[in-house]
Order: structure tokens, then C-alpha cells, then sequence
């Protein structure tokens, strides 16, 4: 398994976890050809079966610790 930071198909918001519908940010790619997404509390729980069965992983859970954007002050 290698695990990866998305380069050509990013993840969206539209991305959601198979497991409970959160947003995906997690791209399990299989050796049958098919796709897991899982939001990052799923993939840390199911992390070691994934890794048996995956091929490749697009990990892009660094987004989560990002930090977040701030409005500027309105001052009028």
C-alpha cells in the first residue's frame, strides 16, 4: 500500500464517508479497480484493514488541522 497526497482528482465537500455520509478525506483506491471514501474518524478506526486491502491511498486529512479563515473586522 503507499499512501499519497491527491494530485490529479482532489476530494470536494461533495465527497462523502460510505460509512456515515461525513465528508470524505479519505480515497481508499482497491486492487478490484473500485474507490472507499472515508471521512478521517472512519479511516483512523478501519486504518488497519484498509491498508491490507488498499492499493493506493489519498490521504487529505491535513486539511482538517489547517487554520481557519477570519473575517476582517468591519470598522464602520
Amino acid at each position: 500500500m503507499t499512501t499519497a497526497v491527491a494530485t490529479s482528482s482532489p476530494l470536494t465537500a461533495a465527497d462523502r464517508c460510505d460509512r456515515c455520509g461525513a465528508q470524505a478525506y479519505l480515497r481508499v483506491e482497491l486492487q478490484s479497480g473500485g474507490e472507499l471514501l472515508f471521512c478521517a474518524h472512519h479511516a483512523r478506526e478501519h486504518g488497519d484493514k484498509l491498508k491490507e486491502i488498499a492499493v493506493n491511498v489519498i490521504d487529505e486529512t491535513h486539511k482538517l488541522t489547517g487554520t481557519p479563515a477570519t473575517a476582517p473586522d468591519d470598522e464602520s
